[in-house]
């Protein structure tokens, strides 16, 4: 897995998934509402990386979805 940006997206759901876990518990409000703004930048994060991610394919639309067929492969 060489790719930041997905290792920040995984990072960030589970950071957020923790945090809503922790509030049923009846964490106090400081903490929670701390990390709540640290989930926030780290989703603000996320995106930007994603967004500024050196992806490419040679894939075109002429290609269609990797998981439907077009009518001209079925034949």
């Amino acid at each position: 897995m060489k790719n930041k940006a997905i290792r920040w997206v995984i990072f960030t759901t589970a950071f957020l998934v923790l945090v809503t876990i922790l509030s049923s518990f009846n964490v106090t409000f400081k903490w929670i509402f701390s990390l709540v703004v640290l989930g926030q930048a780290s989703l603000i994060v996320s995106v930007y990386l994603v967004l500024r991610d050196d992806y490419s394919t040679t894939l075109t639309f002429k290609d269609g979805y990797q998981d439907h067929y077009l009518e001209k492969d079925i034949e």
